[in-house]
């Protein structure tokens, strides 16, 4: 999802996004230890790159008030 899309969204809906995402990348990460490889390692990339406009976004909404 685009920033300009997050920033849409309610502190709370951010907030429960980036928790799934949060546990999406563990998830991630947990199939690579202990499968050796995934499918598409570039999932881990584009998650790190979500939980990071998140973050951004959430912190931005903050700062606002």
């Amino acid at each position: 999802m685009k920033a300009h899309e997050l920033r849409d969204l309610s502190l709370t809906e951010l907030e429960a996004r980036l928790k799934d995402e949060q546990k999406s990348l563990v998830d991630f990460r947990f199939n690579k230890a202990i499968a050796g490889q995934i499918e598409n390692p570039a999932r881990i990339k584009n998650t790190r790159r979500e939980i990071s406009r998140l973050k951004t976004v959430i912190n931005e909404k903050l700062s606002a008030e």
